[in-house]
């Protein structure tokens, strides 16, 4: 590949990384449909027709914006979904609790979170099916690894991994949710999230971890 080429694509490969950053920000801002193609081609710093060659309809720059935005915790789900019975549940567990409370280190992300998980809620928008089927294998995910503990007698309460599953979640989300909301911004959702489910999977206490 000629020198001139590969310059070209590094130099389009920052210019996309420029506009799903500044997609990012408008939609955390100003939700899907309020944030306009212009407002992204100027918080980029690129004309219109640039933004446009590159993403010709805002739902191509939204699957972009969704696919970064979760792209760590679909990784760490890609990479354990058929763990085998050597893995513990346990390990990989506070892995995921992890990845699920990693955003919080990222302001910018947790609002676009808080604002298109809410605005996706109507069925007719373009994320809908995108959050449907991120909460969908979260919770799956999630209930394979409690199963495996109740299996193993190291799962404490009656609640059932498939309910323990959604708490997590809805507990995480909830969280992230007050955290934007706290003057300092200083909530520990990992601590917390840990604490919580530390009474049902004893292991994930830090002195009994330790």
């Amino acid at each position: 590949m000629e020198v001139s080429v590969i310059r070209q694509y590094a130099k389009s490969a920052a210019v996309r990384q420029a506009i799903i950053s500044a997609c990012s920000e408008a939609f955390a801002v100003s939700g899907f449909h309020g944030a306009s193609m212009a407002e992204i081609a100027r918080r980029a710093g690129i004309s219109h027709t640039g933004l446009l060659h590159h993403f010709p309809r805002k739902e191509d720059l939204l699957t972009a914006v969704l696919d970064l935005q979760d792209e760590r915790s679909a990784k760490y789900l890609a990479d354990h979904r058929t763990a085998g019975e050597a893995s513990d549940p346990a390990t990989i567990l506070q892995g995921m609790v992890s990845t699920l409370v990693e955003r919080d280190r990222y302001a910018g992300l947790v609002e676009l979170s808080a604002v298109l998980a809410g605005e996706a809620a109507a069925t007719a928008h373009p994320a809908h099916e995108h959050f449907a089927r991120r909460y969908a294998d979260i919770r799956r995910f999630l209930s394979r690894l409690f199963r495996q503990l109740a299996d193993e007698g190291r799962l404490r309460g009656t609640v059932t991994p498939e309910d323990l599953a959604a708490a997590t979640v809805a507990l995480t989300e909830g969280l992230h949710l007050q955290w934007l909301y706290s003057p300092e911004r200083d909530l520990n959702v990992e601590d917390i999230l840990r604490e919580m489910l530390s009474a049902f999977v004893p292991e994930l206490h830090p002195q009994d971890g330790e």
